[in-house]
């Protein structure tokens, strides 16, 4: 397969910092992946806690679309609870128009408990109603059928989308999963992809085979395919040069990140440790992810495909901002000529053709020598018969 890569953009930006700015460093950032030739950028909802400021991924997606070109554009996710699952697949299906086919839609149940209690939703809510209200998303959008649904908290009646998805069939549809093998079954229930969020965390690593098992289980019981391009891996990288260098890169941001992680958001999946930024940068060395080099980072991707046991479609950075936007550009950068090759097979002809050049080097440049040499005694040959003359 050839992999993909791209970025999930929660964002993380510390909460003292100008948002407009951090938004339009956000938007700046996708444009030079564009560039780049990454392949998927994915948009995160969130609505407190201070440092994840995009609540609509919808509508940065809109702004996104205007001003890149090829690289496709995920929601990373909508939290199906919060939303009219009616509207949800409607605004989807106005965004894949707009786009010309390059959105893909993600979903979860949510991760900031901080933003499920302004809806008066409790944590052990989330996940039954993401399971109904997928069921409804799915059905609006593969099917002309009516949709009637009945609860407390919302009522569809005869509900049909206004209009039908560019896409065809459909655009790519994901659900979200950290360590629980509810987002696997959930993909597997109507073959959709997993955005395996915790995927390099230990636990995280541990269970990668077992929840594609649990996915080809599911997927085969409702008359679905589970699909390894579908699947897509999210972990932490920054690049630099020198591990050195990308350790001093890092000193920018990486402490709010941690605190956050460790003080602010209740999210213990993504639990993190480290006092200072040694003890931080070396959590993440230590099988969270990469700081440090290209090297490193392609030894972690196949670190990755090993514990996947047959490997998995894309490769997503988490955004995170541990370094100013001049090394992070860098690092994205570093990331597109050294890594990405190594996977995709797009320098494997350029360095078989190198290999075989080196290898008839010397007979070759043997005979331009004899040729050059006939060359000038031919010449020398002309000249002395010219003087003759």
């Amino acid at each position: 397969m050839r992999m993909r890569f791209g970025t999930f953009m929660a964002p993380f930006h510390a909460p003292e910092h100008n948002p407009t700015l951090s938004l339009e460093q956000d938007l700046d950032l996708i444009e030079h992946m564009d560039r780049l030739g990454f392949d998927e950028a994915w948009i995160g909802e969130h609505h407190s806690a201070g440092s994840e400021i995009i609540a609509s991924p919808e509508i940065f997606i809109a702004s996104a679309a205007a001003r890149t070109k090829n690289i496709k554009l995920g929601t990373g996710v909508v939290s199906l609870p919060y939303h009219n699952p009616l509207w949800t697949a409607e605004r989807m299906v106005l965004l894949d128009h707009l786009t010309r086919g390059r959105i893909m839609l993600g979903v979860g149940p949510g991760a900031l408990p901080t933003d499920a209690a302004m809806l008066g939703l409790e944590p052990q809510e989330m996940r039954p109603l993401l399971h109904e209200y997928m069921q409804i998303v799915m059905q609006l959008l593969t099917t002309d059928e009516p949709v009637n649904y009945s609860s407390d908290r919302l009522t569809l009646k005869d509900a049909r989308l206004h209009l039908r998805p560019y896409s065809e069939p459909l655009f790519d549809i994901a659900v979200a999963a950290v360590a629980s093998p509810s987002g696997a079954k959930l993909a597997g229930q109507y073959g959709a992809g997993v955005l395996s969020l915790g995927a390099t965390v230990a636990v995280g690593m541990d269970v990668l085979a077992h929840h594609w098992t649990i996915q080809e289980e599911v997927a085969a019981k409702h008359g679905q395919v589970a699909d390894r391009e579908k699947w897509r891996l999210v972990g932490l990288m920054h690049l630099a040069e020198t591990e050195e260098e990308a350790r001093r890169d890092v000193e920018y941001g990486i402490t709010q990140w941690f605190r956050y992680f460790q003080n602010v958001a209740a999210f213990p999946q993504m639990a993190v440790e480290g006092g200072d930024i040694d003890e931080m940068v070396n959590f993440v060395n230590g099988g969270l992810g990469v700081v440090g080099t290209p090297d490193q980072a392609i030894a972690q991707i196949e670190e990755l495909i090993e514990q996947s046991n047959g490997g998995f479609g894309a490769y997503l950075q988490l955004a995170h901002n541990w370094a100013n936007p001049q090394a992070t550009k860098k690092s994205w950068e570093l990331f597109a000529r050294h890594v990405m090759p190594r996977f995709q097979g797009a320098g494997s002809s350029l360095v078989g053709a190198a290999e075989r050049a080196e290898k008839r080097r010397p007979e070759l440049a043997e005979k331009q020598l004899i040729a050059v040499d006939e060359a000038t005694a031919r010449y020398e040959a002309e000249r002395e018969d010219i003087v003759l003359a």
